[in-house]
């Protein structure tokens, strides 16, 4: 098989598109595009008006949600499962917990476009 692209990854390529590849905790490197592509949170199960029968009150539930800042490149400082230091296109650093959220390798292209614009976006701000 090797690391020859898939059909797909050929037909979004010829197009000029590209995909970002979820990815597992382990296969994150130094020096990745990467972005967030959900975060899980954590309440209560007695947050809800449910029946006690099913569900203990002293039992999370885990709901999985969209983040805003989704697609918004960060580049990986350093790994230390479970915790990822990222860099945000402003300068900040911000440490990830990858058992609270999944991330995607971003396409280098689309990384280094996105990276761009969203410091010009900032500077821009800062100078209001």
């Amino acid at each position: 098989m090797g690391n020859s692209p898939t059909q797909l990854e050929r037909r979004k390529s010829d197009r000029g598109g590209s995909l970002a590849k979820p990815l597992a905790p382990e296969e994150i490197r130094l020096g990745d595009f990467v972005s967030l592509l959900h975060i899980v949170y954590e309440v209560p199960s007695f947050f809800w008006c449910n029946d006690a029968t099913t569900q203990p009150p002293e039992e999370l539930v885990r709901l999985c949600c969209l983040p805003e800042s989704a697609g918004v490149p960060l580049r990986v400082k350093s790994v230390c499962l479970p915790y990822v230091l990222v860099k945000h296109p402003g300068g900040g650093r911000r440490t990830l917990d990858v058992r609270r959220c999944r991330l995607a390798r971003l396409d280098k292209k689309y990384a280094t476009a996105a990276w761009k614009l969203a410091k010009e976006d900032l500077e821009k701000r800062d100078c209001r």
